[in-house]
């Protein structure tokens, strides 16, 4: 029997544990998947506990990345087969041996990337592409401010960012965290948490402000990094775990700026096929060796507790992966 992470509450990852649990046959429109390896974020961790704002229903299963085997294909799903390696997203599932998948969720495991890589792209880097390209319409020779630059969304900004032609100046608060980021083609590195923080970030830039914000941070680093900001500049909030940030409203209007919201979740939601164009292109780009995710640490399944623990530290650079045995 295969097993999985559940608990019947939304709460303290102390309330999970790994039990039997058999997802059954694919339903119309899915796919079974044995899996072989989950992506860890801070979401995932967030969501488990019960803070993120939208709450899954219960008992609940963790998990939002995972790389695995097709094991049996459900009506309706074209371009997938049996023995199949994938790759895909889903809300919550997947900590687990065996699940039952969206067949739209899952796409085949791009070239040259191993399960554990597989398992931390596809949200990733599907959130930042649909961030940097359908809401800021990055551009070519503008400047780009990631926050969080060694956290999952924030690494895999520095390098779609810097594939966009952009120059790409990489906050972080390790000197791990920074030298991951310049690792993935960041053109310059600041310190968040130095007291000069505002001032690095116009010297990293030549004196100029910035045209977009990559925010997956909130809290206190939100504001000075708006007004860090240009003329007509786009901030992306893209998470919180700082907090939920409050922003002067005249900010924008000095600026003729943009404060834009990235919701993956509902986008994928209200605009499928674009989603699943976007996949298609993230995942394109990782089969040619453009984008690759960074793994920090390896954990199996029994593990899950160490591994979210670590998640939700925020010490790492780079990403959490549980491995199935």
């Amino acid at each position: 029997m295969p097993r999985a992470v559940v608990a019947d509450q939304l709460g303290p990852i102390d309330q999970y544990s790994l039990r039997e649990h058999d997802p059954g046959p694919p339903g119309v429109g899915q796919v079974r998947l044995r899996l072989k390896a989950a992506g860890v974020s801070f979401v995932d961790v967030l969501t488990a506990e019960g803070g993120y704002h939208v709450n899954p229903p219960v008992p609940f299963i963790p998990g939002s990345e995972f790389a695995g085997i097709v094991e049996a294909i459900g009506t309706d799903v074209a371009g997938l087969s049996v023995g199949q390696q994938v790759a895909g997203s889903s809300w919550g599932g997947v900590f687990a041996e065996a699940a039952t998948i969206s067949g739209r969720s899952v796409r085949p495991l791009p070239p040259g990337l191993s399960f554990e890589e597989a398992a931390v792209f596809p949200s990733s880097y599907g959130t930042v592409w649909h961030s940097l390209i359908d809401r800021a319409n990055l551009q070519k020779g503008e400047t780009l401010l990631v926050l969080g630059a060694g956290g999952a969304s924030g690494y895999a900004a520095v390098q779609v960012g810097k594939y966009l032609g952009a120059r790409v100046i990489a906050s972080a608060s390790s000197q791990s965290k920074r030298a991951l980021s310049l690792n993935g083609g960041a053109d310059a590195t600041v310190d968040t948490h130095a007291a000069t923080w505002r001032k690095d970030v116009l010297a990293a830039n030549n004196g100029k402000p910035v045209d977009v914000v990559f925010d997956p941070v909130g809290g206190s680093a939100t504001e000075p990094a708006f007004r860090a900001l240009g003329w007509k500049g786009r901030h992306l909030i893209v998470g919180f775990p700082g907090g939920i940030a409050s922003l002067p409203t005249n900010l924008p209007l000095l600026k003729g700026a943009s404060l834009i919201g990235i919701n993956l979740r509902q986008f994928s939601l209200s605009e499928p096929a674009r989603a699943i164009a976007n996949q298609e292109a993230v995942f394109a780009l990782a089969g040619q060796g453009q984008l690759r995710p960074a793994l920090a640490k390896l954990f199996p399944l029994e593990h899950f507790a160490e591994a979210m623990a670590e998640v939700k530290s925020g010490q790492l650079a780079g990403r959490v992966v549980l491995v199935m045995s």
